[in-house]
């Protein structure tokens, strides 16, 4: 078994604030650099805690050092001590908080799963969404470990991946064979899964969207035909912007073993219906009967 590798690690900010006091005559650059500290936590207490008890102050100071941490972690610098307070004195406190700040913004935006509704254009719950993840991911205590950076960068990542699936989702809908499907709630993860199950038919058609009439309409027809999944799906491909195919093909994988199989096998084909409307097609599967 392999065992990973743990080192703790203080925030960025320290990191550079231990390279300043080992500095001759810093007194000078430490006492600008702690009154703009002073500035933003009171900001900090002023938008997201409370400024007027010693609690709230100390949560703005948390998440003010893990915030300008998260600048000094995303500017691709080098990695030592002394260059990271290279860089603060340079752009200076604020600057830096700020950046960190707005990678936060930016990815907020991004989606955190893959289903889409109105409820998340609300103003308020993008605000309140952006305040949570502020709190989560830059709250750091001076004397533990941080890992807000590494976090970031895996949440980052994920996003990215939900945004992505989104898109490819919105082009499946938008070339449904049928007519383009325009609701507002969209469950993107359902409808690639759709339309990879359906590739499999060989027909050319791209099914975003579907009932119980057309589940069993498929696997008898996949039964009859026994048609090359593997050929069936490439020519799936060749209708998708090349964009998405990394997206595609990754559902192609998980459901070839799954579904797919149970679909060109001899599972039952009420047994598969439920399996779809429970497992595979969320939210667009329309219940036509029991």
């Amino acid at each position: 078994m392999q065992i990973s590798q743990f080192s703790a690690r203080t925030p960025q900010l320290v990191q550079a604030l231990n390279a300043l006091a080992l500095r001759s005559q810093h007194g000078e650059q430490a006492a600008e650099l702690f009154d703009e500290l002073c500035g933003i936590t009171l900001l900090v207490a002023k938008k997201f805690t409370n400024e007027r008890t010693a609690d709230g102050l100390q949560e703005a100071f948390y998440l003010t050092l893990g915030c300008i941490s998260l600048g000094i972690s995303q500017a691709q610098i080098a990695p030592s001590d002394a260059a990271k307070l290279d860089f603060l004195l340079l752009h200076g406190a604020e600057h830096i908080f700020q950046q960190g700040f707005r990678h936060i913004k930016e990815l907020s935006v991004l989606p955190y799963v893959t289903f889409v509704s109105d409820f998340e254009n609300d103003a308020f719950i993008q605000q309140r969404n952006l305040k949570t993840l502020f709190v989560e991911l830059c709250r750091a205590d001076p004397a533990a470990n941080w890992t807000g950076d590494n976090v970031f960068n895996n949440e980052w990542l994920d996003r990215q991946h939900n945004q992505q699936v989104i898109q490819c989702a919105l082009w499946l809908r938008k070339h449904n064979s049928e007519a383009v499907i325009k609701d507002t709630e969209l469950d993107a993860s359902a409808v690639i899964t759709i339309a990879v199950i359906f590739g499999i038919a060989g027909d050319g058609r791209i099914v975003a969207r579907l009932g119980q009439k057309e589940v069993e309409a498929l696997v008898k027809r996949v039964r009859e035909l026994q048609p090359d999944v593997e050929k069936s799906w490439a020519k799936l491909l060749k209708k998708v912007p090349a964009e998405f195919h990394p997206i595609m093909q990754e559902r192609m994988t998980q459901l070839q073993p799954t579904i797919i199989k149970k679909i060109l096998g001899k599972t039952r084909v009420k047994t598969i219906v439920a399996e779809m409307q429970d497992f595979y097609a969320g939210n667009e599967q329309d219940i036509e009967y029991p």
